[in-house]
């Protein structure tokens, strides 16, 4: 699976997750199947969109 990283935010903040939530919910709201995963080894929440394969599929 494939993924674009539309925004990184720092795990240590105090807010947590909160503003990569909140950032993905206004990506969804536009239309963006936004999503919010975490990437262990950068410490980092990420805001993510399915990519797509070669052939077009999701």
């Amino acid at each position: 699976m494939s993924a674009k990283v539309l925004e990184r935010f720092p795990a240590g903040s105090p807010r947590g997750s909160w503003p990569a939530e909140e950032y993905a919910a206004a990506r969804r709201a536009e239309g963006e199947p936004a999503t919010v995963v975490m990437d262990l080894k950068a410490d980092a929440f990420l805001v993510v969109v399915k990519g797509q394969d070669e052939d077009g599929r999701v």
